[in-house]
C-alpha cells in the first residue's frame, strides 16, 4: 500500500513537471506584435535634433557602455565619440545576452529596422521581431522628441558591418519570461512629447530616472530577475566579481540624504560636479564614467538637485570597491 502511495505521488510529480516544462517551451516566446503594434512613425530630422541625439547617446544615455566593444570603452578618452557596433556580453543566470549593433547597417545594425520598430523597442521593451527584450535599456520614460532624436542620430551614424551574437535565454530566462517577469516595459512616470532643459530638480529627476538611469545600478535589484528590491537610490546593487570587472566587486553606494550612510549627503553642488568631472578612478567599475562627463554642467546641476531632495534612507554601504582576493 505504501509504495502504491509512493508511486503514486512519484507520478503525479512526474506529470506536473512535464507539464510545466511543456508550458514554459510554449508560453515563453510570445509575440506582442498585436498588443504591442508598430506605428508608421518617419522621423524627419533636422541637425539640431541629431545633436540632441548625439548628446543623449554619447552622454546622459551611455549607450556606449553596453553597445561598444569592451577593449574600444576601457580605453576611450572621455571626449571621444563611441562606435556603437555592438558590445560584450553578459552571462548571467536567465541567459546569455549581446548587445546588438546599432549602427544603420543594413545586415548586422538597425538599418533593416523603421523607425516606428526602434520606437517601440525603446518605449516598450518588445523586439522588432515582437518579442520581449530582457530590460537592459530602461528608456520606457524618455520623452518622445528625445526617443526621436536618439533615433535620429542612431541614423546618421556610419554604417558597420558587424554581427553579433543572437541573446538565448536559460531554462531560467524561459521559466521567467513564461510566468511574466519578463514583460514588455510600462511608463510609470507621464511621459512628455518635448522636454525643457534646465536646472531644476523636476528636470533632474527625469534625466537620473528616464535618462540616465542613476536609479537602475543606485536601487538594490535582484540579479536573477532584475526586479528591483531596495529603497530608491539608497544602492546596494552588487556587480561581479566576472570578466568584466576583473575580479573586483563594486557595490553601488547610497546616493540619499542620509547623513551617516548617504555618500553625498555633505556634498556642495561643485564637489558633485568636480566629482562627475574627475571620471573613472577603478578602471573596470560599472559607472559609465566616460559618458557622464561628457553631460553639460546644467544637466549635472539638475541632477544634483534632484539627488538633493530624496529622502534619507540608512543603508550601510561599507565599501563601494573591493579587490580581487588574489592581488
Amino acid at each position: 500500500m505504501i509504495k502504491k502511495i509512493i508511486f503514486t505521488v512519484l507520478m503525479l510529480l512526474a506529470l506536473f513537471i512535464v507539464g510545466a516544462v511543456i508550458f514554459i517551451f510554449v508560453s515563453y516566446d510570445k509575440n506582442y506584435d498585436e498588443a504591442y503594434p508598430v506605428t508608421d512613425l518617419k522621423i524627419e530630422a533636422d541637425s539640431a535634433q541629431i545633436e540632441r541625439g548625439r548628446y543623449l547617446v554619447q552622454g546622459p544615455s551611455h549607450c556606449g557602455h553596453c553597445h561598444a566593444p569592451l577593449d574600444i570603452f576601457m580605453e576611450i578618452q572621455g571626449h571621444d565619440e563611441i562606435t556603437l557596433s555592438g558590445g560584450f556580453g553578459l552571462q548571467i543566470p536567465p541567459g546569455a545576452f549581446y548587445a546588438p549593433n546599432i549602427t544603420p547597417d543594413m545586415n548586422t545594425g538597425i538599418g533593416r529596422h523603421t523607425d516606428g520598430q526602434l520606437y517601440r523597442m525603446m518605449r516598450y521593451n518588445i523586439q522588432p521581431n515582437g518579442r520581449v527584450g530582457v530590460g537592459f535599456m530602461p528608456f520606457m520614460n524618455m520623452s518622445d522628441e528625445d526617443i526621436y532624436s536618439v533615433i535620429a542620430y542612431l541614423r546618421a551614424q556610419d554604417a558597420v558591418d558587424n554581427q553579433m551574437p543572437k541573446s538565448e535565454f536559460s531554462f531560467l530566462g524561459k521559466m521567467l519570461a513564461a510566468f511574466g517577469v519578463f514583460k514588455p516595459s510600462v511608463p510609470d512616470m507621464p511621459v512628455l512629447k518635448n522636454t525643457s532643459p534646465d536646472t531644476t530638480a523636476e528636470y533632474g529627476k527625469y534625466l537620473a530616472y528616464a535618462v540616465a538611469n542613476c536609479n537602475g545600478c543606485h536601487t538594490e535589484r535582484d540579479l536573477n530577475s532584475g526586479e528591483f528590491v531596495g529603497e530608491p537610490y539608497a544602492g546596494g546593487t552588487i556587480f561581479g566579481p566576472d570578466d568584466l570587472t576583473k575580479g573586483w566587486v563594486f557595490v553601488s553606494p547610497n546616493l540619499t540624504q542620509e547623513p551617516e550612510t548617504g555618500v553625498i549627503s555633505n556634498w556642495s553642488i561643485n564637489d558633485f560636479i568636480k566629482r562627475i568631472r574627475r571620471g573613472r578612478l577603478h578602471k573596470t567599475s560599472p559607472m559609465p564614467w566616460e559618458a557622464f562627463e561628457k553631460m553639460n554642467e546644467n544637466d549635472l546641476k539638475a541632477i544634483y538637485h534632484y539627488l538633493n531632495s530624496l529622502p534619507p534612507v540608512n543603508k550601510v554601504i561599507s565599501n563601494v570597491a573591493i579587490k580581487p582576493t588574489d592581488e
